[in-house]
């Protein structure tokens, strides 16, 4: 076949006359040979392995030759080929005095890197590699058989560092170690590759977002980290993406201040309850974890029940009065002892009431002071006060009952009549 093309070749054409081959008539294969031009990259098959080196085709008029010496810059030896073998070889020159056109396969192997190499940049892929030598400027790493230049100022962390000798430390300890990196340059005509651990961790967070937004759904339970503490609530790390836990979504009781309960840093489980993928925002909750209080609150709370609360909040017609997390009732202002009362209570501080209506289902309870009798305030106090050493209980008695409760200090002698009246009239109307 190859002497038929050189006789073809040798002939001019002359289209027309007899026994002149037509361009319908040549095959396809006989079309793709082309004359190898010095740095083109082709693929050949191994045609045969000498102890010279390998003979090679690659689809020419000549055979190609890749020398022994190209496969020892390799490290590999011609019994590392076999027939048939499809290897990319780099034209080096050719037409040699042998007639052979001379292949380098070390040469097609870097110029495929550095193929890879713009690939990558141009796709923004990650590339992990470990670090071969540390100089004053930064890290050298391999690229297949490029080597590529990590400046120091593409490495986390060292923008932070003033001392030169810590810098060189660090450069040094880094040695040895895998990191990722982005390809961020890439100049073969001056032999130029440059990469960046800083672009890939900056590429593999935004990889993360897309990957976590993906796998995010309502309903969920994760772990993160608290990555800011602010007044309207949390923000917490699940990874790639902070989501938000809304101050009401904290805890069923009221929590005023985040910062008095939680610290940066902080790892914490969460309930996703929505996921915004177009503007990636993701609503958290803590409370949601823990039952509602208030669906088991009738079972906990009935009418005629004395609790003590603290006082969770103020308004105009009444006070918040907080029984436990989640569940308040409200002390209205015709509930109270006296007007005076109001003038005394004030967020936090401890009240004795009774429950005189619970409504679970609307998450409502009417408390009053007014309704306890002077009777029952003091069989509660007696219940719950706290036991005291036999031997001091006279004077820890005597000393400690006007300050049990804020409202019967607030009762001088002439209030009992008050209070007894106050309590005929709740029996009067139970």
């Amino acid at each position: 076949m190859e002497q038929e093309l050189k006789h073809q070749e040798d002939q001019p054409e002359q289209a027309g006359t007899a026994g002149a081959m037509s361009m319908d008539a040549l095959s396809e294969e006989e079309l793709s040979i082309s004359e190898p031009r010095r740095g083109q990259l082709r693929e050949g098959v191994v045609m045969e392995v000498r102890d010279s080196g390998l003979i090679v085709d690659i689809n020419s008029k000549l055979d190609g030759f890749v020398p022994l010496s190209d496969l020892q810059e390799m490290g590999e030896s011609p019994e590392a080929y076999s027939v048939g073998q499809t290897v990319p070889v780099v034209v080096t020159r050719p037409r040699t005095s042998e007639g052979n056109v001379l292949l380098s396969i070390a040469q097609a192997r870097m110029q495929e890197d550095w193929l890879r190499a713009e690939q990558m940049r141009q796709e923004e892929t990650l590339y992990e590699t470990v670090v071969e030598e540390a100089n004053r400027g930064g890290l050298t790493v391999r690229f297949g058989r490029l080597r590529g230049f990590v400046p120091m100022s593409q490495l986390i962390g060292f923008s932070r560092i003033n001392q030169p000798a810590e810098r060189h430390r660090r450069l040094r300890s880094m040695v040895g170690k895998e990191i990722m990196l982005k390809v961020i340059e890439v100049d073969r005509r001056r032999r130029r590759l440059i990469l960046s651990q800083l672009a890939a961790a900056k590429e593999w967070r935004a990889a993360r977002r897309k990957r976590l937004l993906e796998e995010l759904e309502a309903g969920q339970v994760r772990t993160g980290r608290i990555s800011q503490i602010t007044s309207f609530g949390l923000f917490v790390n699940l990874g790639g993406l902070d989501g938000l836990v809304h101050v009401s979504e904290l805890s069923w009781g009221r929590i005023e201040n985040p910062a008095e309960v939680y610290r940066i840093g902080q790892r914490i489980k969460v309930k996703v309850l929505s996921v915004d993928k177009e503007r990636q925002r993701i609503a958290l909750s803590i409370k949601a974890l823990t039952p509602d209080p208030w669906e088991s609150a009738d079972e906990r709370y009935h009418v005629g029940d004395l609790v003590e609360g603290k006082v969770s909040q103020m308004a105009d017609f009444g006070v918040f009065v907080e029984l436990e997390p989640g569940i308040e009732g409200l002390l209205h202002n015709s509930e109270l002892i006296s007007p005076e009362q109001r003038e005394e209570l004030a967020i936090g501080v401890p009240v004795l009431v009774k429950i005189i209506r619970v409504e679970p289902e609307k998450r409502r309870i009417g408390l009053s002071a007014r309704q306890v009798s002077l009777d029952e305030w003091e069989r509660w106090h007696a219940e719950h006060a706290p036991q005291q050493p036999q031997a001091e209980a006279p004077v820890e008695e005597t000393a400690a009952a006007p300050e049990a409760s804020e409202e019967p200090a607030e009762q001088p002698a002439e209030q009992p009549a008050e209070a007894e009246e106050s309590a005929d009239t709740a029996e009067a109307s139970a």
